[in-house]
């Protein structure tokens, strides 16, 4: 039998719990109230990074800046044509038909409207067909209906050298609508070799996947370093540096969150040429850090604006999220500049139909928003 003193424990606490409860309730009159101190021991109890979680998603602002906004050029639509070995074939009904190198793949795409120009037997000729959620980043598989394909393949954009991949996320190792960018920055750090002083000029790849930005830059002569959360997409990279012959080039592949590190950077007192930003709407970083677009995006431009060079050549945002205006990022980088002189354009960035033989005009599909801060 058990005795009747672990009996009186027990009882004691309820019956002051209860008595608790009741005054707590008769002061609210009538309604139970919980006492903030039990709400915080609950959530550290059950979760204790939630706290710090729901404070990266909320807003980062930024205050408002001294000085003139920058000069504005809009809306300038950025078109990428077809190039090496890629070409968008047609697009509708939520579909686009592209041709990758040897390969012709089929993927969503939300924004064709619009009904397929060419007939169903070209369409029919997809070496693999995406399947799954039609979502920018749900998950899904692949399906090949002729032969069964490798997991990787050879391809080649701006002279650069790359390994195609079927990834479960439908992408496949490229953006093709950033040649426009790449083509430009190109352009730049070849025009400004006289900067050099010595030295390379820097450029900086913020989420910078699979590395082909970074590659096209290091071939065009400058220093890069390439940021990416992914140890996959970082490993991806250094095969497509060995791939495309420029492994002598100075190259720094860093996995690490891309917040984390510009805040770094900004306290070592490290400044760039150039830096393109790619975001995601949403990611996680290597150790679990949080990046929301609409929540960040402020407080890493305004980052990135403070670890440009003074005679900086340019701040490259590119945004996929169809929530936003590219006058929303327009308006965002023109604050985040205001003071630092130039211009700022903005606009959409598009790819054409070339048909089958990526020679024959036809609809513009676009795939992003950008903003792009220039000198003047």
């Amino acid at each position: 039998m058990m005795s009747s003193k672990p009996q009186k424990r027990r009882g004691k606490p309820a019956e002051k719990g209860q008595q608790r409860r009741k005054q707590r309730k008769s002061d609210a009159g009538g309604q139970t109230i919980k006492h903030p101190s039990s709400q915080r021991g609950a959530r550290q109890d059950v979760a204790p990074n939630a706290e710090k979680r729901n404070r990266q998603a909320e807003p980062q602002w930024i205050a408002m800046k001294e000085g003139a906004r920058p000069a504005e050029r809009l809306p300038r639509i950025l078109e990428s044509v077809s190039a090496d070995g890629f070409h968008l074939i047609d697009s509708g009904h939520g579909l686009k038909l592209e041709q990758y190198g040897n390969y012709r793949i089929v993927r969503p795409e939300a924004q064709a409207l619009w009904p397929p120009l060419l007939d169903d037997k070209v369409w029919q000729s997809a070496d693999a067909v995406f399947t799954g959620d039609t979502d920018e980043d749900g998950m899904g598989r692949w399906r090949f209906p002729h032969a069964a394909l490798g997991e990787t393949w050879p391809l080649a954009i701006m002279g650069i050298d790359f390994l195609g991949r079927f990834t479960s996320f439908r992408h496949v190792g490229v953006f093709p609508e950033q040649i426009a960018h790449w083509q430009w920055m190109r352009e730049v750090l070849e025009a400004n070799e006289q900067k050099k002083r010595g030295e390379p000029l820097k450029v900086l790849n913020l989420f910078g996947y699979t590395g082909v930005a970074s590659l096209v830059a290091a071939a065009a002569g400058a220093a890069v370093t390439h940021v990416d959360a992914s140890k996959k997409a970082i490993g991806w990279a250094r095969e497509n540096q060995a791939l495309s012959g420029l492994g002598d080039k100075p190259v720094r592949w860093i996995c690490e969150d891309a917040m984390k590190f510009i805040e770094r950077e900004e306290r070592r007192g490290n400044h760039y040429d150039i830096i393109l930003t790619d975001p995601p709407k949403f990611g996680r970083g290597p150790n679990g850090e949080v990046w929301h677009l609409f929540e960040h995006l402020p407080r890493m431009l305004d980052l990135c604006r403070s670890i440009l060079k003074p005679d900086a050549l340019g701040l490259v945002l590119t945004a996929y999220s169809i929530r936003a205006s590219f006058y929303s990022v327009h308006e965002l980088m023109m604050e985040t500049m205001r003071g630092f002189g130039g211009a700022v354009e903005s606009g959409e960035l598009v790819i054409r139909e070339g048909g089958e033989d990526g020679k024959t005009p036809g609809r513009a599909l676009s795939t992003s928003l950008y903003a792009r801060w220039v000198p003047a």
